[in-house]
């Protein structure tokens, strides 16, 4: 059971459908991420961190698999799924 309250896909509606369309197909396995519906309550948030995520991710000094494998191993170090 979630803790943290989240609107499902389902229930989404205006700006928060749209960015959940939008990450949807960015997402490999076509998902709407439980990270980014964690701040489904705020869309004016989840906004900015979807923003600051896809600059964060996107390939400029390091290429995006970098991006994800640093990532991956510091969730590993922090026990986080994420």
């Amino acid at each position: 059971m979630a803790r943290i309250k989240m609107v499902d896909e389902a229930d989404a509606t205006g700006e928060l459908a749209d960015l959940y369309a939008r990450a949807k197909q960015r997402s490999v396995a076509h998902v709407v991420p439980d990270i980014l519906r964690t701040m489904s309550l705020r869309t004016d948030f989840l906004l900015a961190i979807d923003a600051a995520s896809r600059m964060h991710f996107s390939d400029g000094t390091l290429s995006r698999a970098q991006h994800e494998m640093i990532a991956s191993y510091v969730s590993a170090l922090n026990r986080c799924r994420y």
